[in-house]
């Protein structure tokens, strides 16, 4: 059987199948990025509850996992080499799953490197965008009576929408095929629309691509899996 005990977390968060990947995550926008890729991918794996309400990712052991205290992390007990490898930061977690699967990433290099681009401008751009909005509109930021950071944030995120929209409109997804692009990118636009409310707030109406995307996207089983993986 596979042994976890060198990992902290692992003994917070005991692994009932231990030669399974090991996820530890929460429904977020970034969370769901790992549930979604390993249910397209059908890589067995366990999934952790780090609930983010309760501060949990700021606990030593998550914090051994993972010292940027942000969902999520994974265990691969399977790692290159056969040994464990633990991993943070969405984007690597599937760039690494889609090259030790084969699945959801072009083999053709020109091509490969075009679809890790549009995951890098999820996580420099969209994400860290459409988080502010969330933030300014929906949480706290909303009492400050400056409401030029919301606009700030708002016309940005609208920019980077109508980036996604000329890139879809010649296409079903941000490449060719459904890739770990279109997975990076699929949580944020629904947060943005649907659990921050905002989609009035950058006019998500006035577009046809992106909205049609993301319905194509939202209707694959495994990402209606992957949203609520792991449970709340």
């Amino acid at each position: 059987m596979t042994d976890l005990s060198s990992f902290p977390i692992a003994q917070r968060w005991p692994a009932a199948h231990p030669d399974r990947l090991q996820l530890y995550s929460w429904p977020t926008p970034n969370g769901v990025k790992v549930s979604i890729m390993l249910e397209e991918i059908g890589l067995p794996y366990e999934a952790h509850a780090i609930q983010i309400g309760k501060n949990e990712t700021w606990t030593p052991e998550f914090l051994s996992l993972n010292p940027n205290g942000k969902i999520p992390a994974v265990i691969d007990p399977n790692g290159p080499g056969g040994k464990p490898l633990a991993l943070f930061e969405s984007g690597a977690i599937l760039l690494y799953l889609a090259e030790k699967t084969g699945k959801l990433l072009p083999q053709d290099p020109a091509l490969r490197y075009e679809t890790i681009q549009w995951v890098f401008f999820q996580m420099a751009a969209i994400g860290p965008m459409f988080g502010q909005v969330g933030f300014f509109h929906k949480f706290a930021g909303r009492e400050f009576e400056d409401k030029r950071p919301l606009e700030r944030y708002r016309a940005e995120s609208r920019r980077l929408l109508e980036v996604l929209e000329k890139r879809l409109e010649s296409r079903d997804w941000i490449m060719d095929d459904y890739s770990i692009a279109d997975i990076a990118t699929l949580g944020w636009v629904r947060n943005l629309v649907g659990f921050y409310g905002a989609g009035d707030l950058v006019a998500f109406d006035t577009l046809k691509h992106v909205p049609a995307w993301l319905e194509r996207g939202l209707a694959r089983p495994a990402v209606q899996r992957g949203l609520t993986i792991p449970a709340a």
